[in-house]
């Protein structure tokens, strides 16, 4: 098969999403050419992704690009993609914590780091957001524990627990832990109408409204946009306004697609998962609703839930004013999503001089290998090797 390549992958689920694991020494030297492999594995653009190992869904066509790290202190250098399912494009504008979850394990997996029991911490630099993750890996006998009591919402069954830890992660993109200096703004929707918004950067940066504000309950699943596409349009909205406001765009038509991230909340009340499992309201400090591209997310990414969590601390913010006051007492949030609850650990003070210090945030997940082996590139994209 001269007309191809094969490099080495390992295809794991990160928490809720999945994606292939590559070495950046492994892909093309030019950054388009890299892309256009990327993107020729996954096989998009394609709906289906039929020729390639996407899953034809946001959380599943994701992939994570690491290499050994140069910087002080730091093991290795991890970026992150989301791979376009109809668009021929990668975008590496943010970071997914999901699958930040997996860099970790990948390392241990490959002989990467030192291994330390009976947990191995890994320094992580994420080359999107300029900002380091730390993992805390089970080891034992050496190897990675994959089995374990720990469950998480989205995904069956149980696993080992992986701690990450993102420490100063305020101004992830733009600089500052409240963009435009204000806890709350005001946007102005294509049909006129005005909400009050939050822009907060933390990890992602993220723009937040109350679910009332756009005529919606907080309760709202994903297979209710089928039904109620406006939901997606307000939010995408919302969202290319923000960015313009936030500094991360000229326009609204140049806005990415993947950040900043938008959702809407609302005050915690029973309601049914995707599973049609009854969430109780004391299971929860919020509701958030958050998109994933184009649909609205199944889960709660990560990245996103430590905005949030972050934002539900800031007094004044639309999310402080739906959170409970037990979170804003302890800096643990429990926001409740589609598929159940994201706990998310904030460390959130005030300096000397009174402003706000995102210190460190704080979430588990669960971490699956699927495959480890080789997966075919063609060689139009290696020029090096033609």
């Amino acid at each position: 098969m001269h007309e191809f390549l094969t490099i080495p992958a390992v295809f794991m689920r990160g928490g809720t999403s999945k994606g292939l694991y590559l070495l950046a020494e492994d892909l093309p030297n030019d950054l388009t050419a890299r892309d256009q492999a990327i993107l020729d594995i996954y096989g998009s653009p394609d709906m289906r992704q039929i020729n390639g190992i996407g899953g034809a869904d946001p959380l599943t066509s994701k992939v994570a690009i690491l290499s050994y790290s140069k910087r002080k202190g730091v093991d290795i250098d991890y970026t992150f993609g989301y791979v376009g399912i109809k668009e021929a494009v990668v975008d590496y504008e943010g970071n997914c914590g999901n699958i930040s979850a997996g860099v970790g394990v990948y390392a241990i997996l490959k002989g990467m780091v030192k291994v330390t029991e009976p947990l191995t911490n890994v320094v992580i630099y994420n080359t999107n957001t300029k900002k380091i993750i730390e993992a805390q890996v089970p080891v034992v006998d050496g190897e990675v524990i994959f089995e374990g009591d720990y469950a998480i919402s989205g995904v069956p069954g149980t696993g080992s627990k992986i701690f990450l830890n993102f420490p100063n992660s305020a101004g992830s993109k733009t600089g500052k832990l409240l963009p435009t200096g204000n806890v709350r703004d005001k946007l102005t929707l294509r049909d006129g109408r005005v909400v009050e918004v939050s822009l907060v950067d933390a990890a992602n940066p993220a723009v937040f409204v109350k679910a009332e504000a756009i005529g919606l309950t907080g309760t709202e699943l994903p297979s209710d946009c089928e039904t109620n596409p406006q939901i997606l349009e307000d939010l995408e909205d919302i969202r290319t306004s923000a960015a313009v406001l936030m500094g991360l765009a000229q326009s609204k038509c140049e806005v990415g697609p993947a950040v900043p991230k938008v959702a809407f909340v609302a005050s915690s009340q029973n309601y049914q998962s995707s599973e049609s499992k009854t969430i109780n309201a004391d299971a929860v400090d919020l509701l958030g609703r958050t998109k994933a591209m184009a649909e609205l997310h199944k889960t709660y990414a990560v990245t996103g839930g430590i905005c949030l969590a972050t934002a539900a601390l800031i007094e004044g913010t639309v999310v402080n004013e739906v959170c409970s006051s037990l979170a804003q007492l302890c800096g643990e949030v429990r926001i409740g999503h589609p598929s159940g609850v994201l706990e998310v650990f904030v460390d959130l003070r005030k300096s000397t001089d009174g402003q706000l210090e995102l210190l460190r945030a704080g979430v588990c997940r669960t971490v699956k290998p699927i495959m480890d082996g080789n997966v075919y590139v063609s060689r139009k994209f290696y020029p090096q090797a033609m």
